[in-house]
């Protein structure tokens, strides 16, 4: 069993602020894996383009590419990174971001990445991606051992965590850990002092066994947004925050979006990016796509809600969240 540092971020002073708080950078990974995009790859390319012109203005974009020198691009605040990497699943394998609010300092706790219970071996080198990187960026990575993808939890920044069942609990991952175990992680590694258990993912996202940013996200500290499928809504409605008090709890509609086989996507609204000064929310040329722009919208006033056509991302197995991991400012 992977055992625990004597000196965690929490004891430390360390917390992970909620998404919406003001961002340093937005971390990506230039698209360029044809399995992951069959026939697809420039079209992903155009997607991330559009992505990038959404979010330099508001926050510095940090992109991972291959080879720096073969990757020109024209926006300003756009900085990149060289690294071998294979594919564009910055959230799952980027750092959990933490910071010290006292001292202005940031951790970068370094979760163990797997390639989701090793179904994709191809994958497996993206674990190592940022350890590379850490000395170059000056950031301390702290290592729990233990195997976690960013897509799979979700916090309100105020000591409240969403997860999935399906996904921690899968015995792929971390055989035989129990809720209690990974529940003293977070509170050790991200100042978490309270967990909501939901039971599982969204149809069809067998890629990653049920992450929770398909299903539902904080949009305020109270207040919390949920897919219409399955049964999270109702369980979320009976949860309490940090201070016992219930949650909002807004139901989010979901789109209806097939591969060109006919098999159904795993397409979710819920895998929006909250960026300084906009708000990414996937669409699927889905009679859905305007309503559910609407409802984010209105969690977001002070943010411009923008569209984008997510049908070739989605082929990978992810959409705008999947694919993005925000660094907190200090």
């Amino acid at each position: 069993m992977t055992k625990q540092s004597l000196n965690p971020p929490k004891k430390l002073g360390y917390s992970m602020p909620a998404e919406w708080e003001r961002h340093d950078a937005i971390w990506l990974s230039w698209p360029h894996d044809p399995i992951t995009f069959p026939d697809r790859v420039e079209k992903a390319e155009k997607v991330f383009e559009q992505i990038m012109e959404a979010l330099a203005p508001g926050e510095r974009v940090n992109l991972i590419v291959r080879d720096k020198k073969r990757h020109p691009h024209k926006l300003e605040n756009v900085r990149m990174w060289g690294a071998d990497y294979a594919d564009v699943w910055t959230r799952d394998y980027a750092p959990s971001f933490v910071i010290n609010e006292s001292s202005g300092k940031l951790k970068a706790v370094k979760w163990t990445y797997d390639a989701y219970s090793r179904k994709f071996p191809t994958l497996l080198k993206d674990n190592n991606v940022f350890k590379k990187l850490g000395p170059e960026l000056g950031l301390e990575l702290v290592e729990p051992g233990i195997v976690l993808e960013g897509g799979a939890i979700e916090v309100n920044g105020r000591g409240v965590l969403m997860t999935t069942e399906q996904c921690l609990l899968n015995s792929g991952r971390n055989p035989g850990f129990s809720k209690e175990q990974y529940e003293k992680y977070f509170a050790d590694y991200l100042g978490i002092s309270k967990v909501i258990w939901l039971p599982k993912g969204i149809a069809g996202d067998d890629h990653t066994d049920g992450h929770i940013d398909a299903v539902a996200r904080f949009v305020a500290a109270d207040t919390i947004l949920c897919v219409s499928e399955g049964d999270a809504y109702e369980k979320l409605q009976k949860a309490t925050d940090q201070n016992g008090e219930p949650f909002k709890v807004i139901k989010l509609t979901m789109p209806h979006v097939n591969y060109d086989d006919g098999k159904a996507v795993p397409a979710s609204y819920a895998n929006f990016y909250i960026g300084n000064e906009v708000v990414l929310v996937p669409s699927f040329n889905d009679p859905n796509d305007a309503q559910a722009l609407k409802i984010i919208q209105s969690c977001f006033p002070e943010r411009k809600a923008m569209p984008i056509d997510c049908r070739d991302l989605i082929y990978g197995g992810g959409g705008i969240h999947c694919i993005t991991r925000e660094q907190p400012m200090l």
